[in-house]
Formats: C-alpha cells, structure tokens, sequence
C-alpha cells in the first residue's frame, strides 16, 4: 500500500479517527507523517505527552505546587537527571530515577494513573512470583465479595487456595 500523501513510498503509519460516527483514514509514509505531525495530521491539535505530564508535574510534584525553578536541588545519582529537569520535560533519565525521587512521584503516579503500584501484565513464562502475588491479590478480593454476600463455601475454598499459593511464595 502505498502513501496516500505522496503516492510514492510504501505506507507505514496508519490512522484513523472517528469524530460523528465518520470514519477518517490514512496510511502515510514515515516521511509524510513527520511532515503532517507539526499539522496534526488535519486532524485535532497534537497533545504532546512529555508536555501534559510536565503540566502535571508542574502541577504538583511531591503533593506540593511547585515551579521548575522553585524545585529542590534532588538529582538521579545514576544518570544525573534533576527534579528541575523532570518537572521542565515531563521524563524521567532512567529507571533509577523512580527509586532516587522517592516518595516524592507516588501521588503523582496515583494522580495519573489512580495507583501507584503496577497491577498490568505479567509475563506468563517469567513472572513467577509476581504472577501468584497477583493471583493473590485477585483472590483476596473475591473473598471479600464472597463474605459480604455469605457465600462460606466459596468463601472457606477462596481461603483455602490463598494458603496454598502463600507457601508457593515461600
């Protein structure tokens, strides 16, 4: 398929979107859809990501409003990035980043996300722990549903094979 911008190199990026129940579709080349992002592909303003989570680091970073230049001086020892140049850019240097700001990105990550804790995926063939931990958690939760409704048989086997899955862990 070929570039519904320039008809000449192979399409690449796909598009679509639906505004009325009116479909709007287009296949572009990575050329032409760099040269359509700064247009917004025609379609609505481009939201830059890096710039909203910057807006709501700005926001509140910490639990406190702040502005870049008002930040304490924390830095990554890792890769050296600062609190100043997260709030400024929306991204943080490396994975180190999240343990070396602390306590100080939890009620951001629960603002943007409603938690603060990963609760996705876990890879089936290398989760391991973290796949009965989940089990866990998701059991945890229908015991508690089974009590309020005074289903105890549900309830006691619930409870049965959280033990069991416990003395997996370890």
């Amino acid at each position: 398929m070929l570039c519904d911008r320039c008809q000449k190199r192979p399409a690449q990026v796909h598009l679509t979107q639906v505004v009325n129940n009116t479909k709007k579709q287009m296949n572009l080349c990575p050329a032409c859809a760099a040269e359509l992002q700064a247009e917004s592909f025609g379609f609505a303003p481009q939201l830059n990501l890096h710039d909203f989570l910057a807006g709501l680091i700005n926001h509140q970073f910490g639990g406190k409003s702040v502005k870049p230049s008002s930040m304490p001086g924390l830095h990554c020892e890792k890769c050296g990035v600062t609190e100043s140049q997260v709030a400024q850019k929306g991204l943080f240097g490396c994975s180190e980043c999240y343990t070396q700001f602390g306590e100080g990105i939890n009620p951001l990550l629960k603002r943007i996300h409603g938690n603060h804790t990963h609760t996705g995926k876990v890879p089936r063939r290398n989760g391991g722990k973290a796949l009965i931990s989940k089990e866990i958690r998701t059991l945890k939760s229908l015991l508690q549903d089974a009590v309020k409704q005074e289903e105890f048989e549900k309830a006691a086997s619930l409870r049965d094979r959280i033990k069991e899955l416990e003395q997996q862990l370890l």
